[in-house]
């Protein structure tokens, strides 16, 4: 028997970390400023992780939806793999050329570019879509604040987050 609706659950769910990191710095500030001072590194400590956390989980925050939407992702290794009902597909991370977010289809959806293969399209809101902060933030100069602001952002074009450049990751040939 639960006493949050289900709805107030889910909202405290996708907001977990912050919730942490917010839990973390009022105790670690009550240390800090609690009697005689005894536990003030610790304390300093607490705030300092505490607010990388209200940070990072904001950010993720953010990025997570209810993933009621069509088909299911898989990171794993590096691997991006989609399975959804009509399509699916699998891009390496490193094979990567370019990340973009397609707001002309409904739902929006993520358009992964890899050379020689057709784009894998991934609804924003696909069961499991909330791993792929982690393998996007691994991209090398993905801006992760400006991906999110674009999620945000209303209107019905599609718009390029990350292209590897020229001066990106090169890969060597394995003989």
């Amino acid at each position: 028997m639960s006493f949050l609706r289900p709805e107030a659950r889910r909202t405290l769910w996708r907001w977990r970390e912050a919730l942490v990191g917010v839990a973390l710095v009022i105790t670690g500030a009550w240390w800090l400023l609690g009697p005689g001072r005894l536990l003030v590194l610790p304390g300093a400590a607490l705030v300092v992780v505490g607010a990388a956390l209200v940070w990072l989980g904001g950010q993720r925050a953010q990025f997570r939806n209810d993933g009621q939407g069509p088909g299911t992702v898989e990171v794993d290794e590096g691997q991006i793999r989609y399975f959804g009902p009509l399509t699916g597909g699998a891009v390496a991370l490193q094979d990567l050329t370019a990340l973009s977010l397609d707001r002309a289809q409904f739902p929006a959806h993520w358009r992964l570019s890899q050379p020689g293969q057709p784009d894998l399209m991934i609804p924003t809101n696909a069961d499991g879509a909330e791993a792929l902060f982690d393998a996007f933030a691994t991209l090398p100069g993905l801006q992760t604040a400006r991906m999110l602001q674009e999620l945000q952002r209303e209107g019905g074009h599609a718009v390029v987050i990350w292209r590897r450049g020229s001066a990106g990751v090169t890969r060597l040939p394995v003989h």
